[in-house]
């Protein structure tokens, strides 16, 4: 490809990177890795202390799940981490499938302190999986070999990760880069950037693209954000696609901020992300599953209300969802509080 036609994110090498005036991953990453992985590996035999409420009993959670499913109406369901259920016209669509025990390959990488709200063997049938990229906590490998009716599904995925699910038998993959559009039954997803990297192996970085995803039915509108740090791009997606009605943002593992300024948000950063994306409501997701970073796990929740309280935005459209928990993406909700 020409370097004049080649978009900004297309490195000459085969790579990618992330949009203009974003921070870098190598500012300050040397300076903290060796405290933080050592703050990570002791961690990584803590014990957590799950505040009552935070997870749905999972029998209760079906019930509810099923209730939705069966109803004609848009509606969301937690699963825990970046992982939604989401109802959008008519459509059954999976975020980004952790859904099993660990965050890395073989029973290795961090263990979720939660599980899955609700089971695989209790999930509607799918229509669309979509993924955001391909760090183990958003690409489950063992959830995709549990998944039912891989035929039957559409997955859609960002640039070069399609060979993956096709190796894992799910025959039908849409491949999209950045603003490329596909639409499934009347509801358009949009590949959008967003302000992360990929890894899969240690030789493999950056070597398949990562995204955010608009869905857009005639009903709604609705931001998925995968996993992102801050940057300017959430203004021009908000001017270029915006408004949105409901936006699933990341408001976890933002510490230390050295090392996770570009590649994670914090709650305030998300509540301004929602501000440029011009969302009516915004949903904190991304915390509350399993321990990837330094900050109290549950912190990032009391953060991000007080500062969308802040910046404006009313409780009922500021949503702090439990593990297992399914809302109505119509009309508005009580207050958190």
């Amino acid at each position: 490809m020409a370097e004049t036609s080649r978009p900004w994110h297309h490195m000459p090498d085969g790579t990618f990177r992330n949009p203009p005036g974003c921070a870098s991953r190598g500012q300050g990453r040397m300076k903290h890795a060796g405290p933080f992985f050592l703050e990570m590996l002791k961690m990584g035999a803590r014990k957590v202390d799950v505040p009552e409420g935070h997870v749905v009993p999972r029998p209760q959670a079906v019930r509810e799940l099923n209730s939705h499913a069966q109803a004609d109406d848009d509606f969301i369901t937690w699963l825990g981490h970046a992982s939604f259920l989401i109802r959008i016209g008519g459509l059954t669509v999976l975020t980004d499938p952790y859904l099993t025990t660990f965050a890395g390959p073989a029973g290795l990488g961090p263990r979720r302190y939660v599980k899955s709200g609700v089971p695989i063997s209790a999930l509607p049938q799918i229509d669309v999986l979509v993924v955001s990229h391909n760090h183990y906590d958003h690409l489950d490998e063992r959830a995709l070999a549990r998944l039912p009716n891989k035929e039957k599904m559409t997955v859609v995925v960002p640039l070069r990760l399609a060979r993956f699910f096709r190796e894992r038998g799910f025959p039908n993959v849409i491949e999209l880069d950045w603003h490329e559009r596909y639409e499934v039954k009347g509801v358009s997803l949009t590949a959008l950037p967003v302000v992360h990297w990929s890894r899969r192996s240690g030789f493999d970085t950056n070597r398949t693209l990562w995204a955010g995803f608009a869905m857009k039915s005639e009903n709604h509108h609705l931001f998925f954000g995968g996993d992102s740090g801050y940057g300017p791009i959430f203004r021009d997606i908000g001017e270029a696609y915006g408004p949105f009605d409901t936006a699933l943002l990341g408001i976890g593992a933002y510490e230390p901020r050295e090392m996770m300024k570009a590649s994670h948000a914090t709650p305030e950063e998300a509540v301004q992300m929602g501000r440029d994306l011009k969302a009516r409501r915004i949903v904190g997701m991304h915390w509350g599953t399993v321990l990837l970073t330094v900050e109290p796990p549950f912190e990032p929740p009391e953060r991000f209300v007080k500062a969308a309280d802040a910046e404006g935005y009313e409780p009922e459209n500021t949503w702090i969802m439990r593990i297992g928990e399914t809302r109505d993406l119509a009309g508005s909700w009580p207050s958190n509080a």
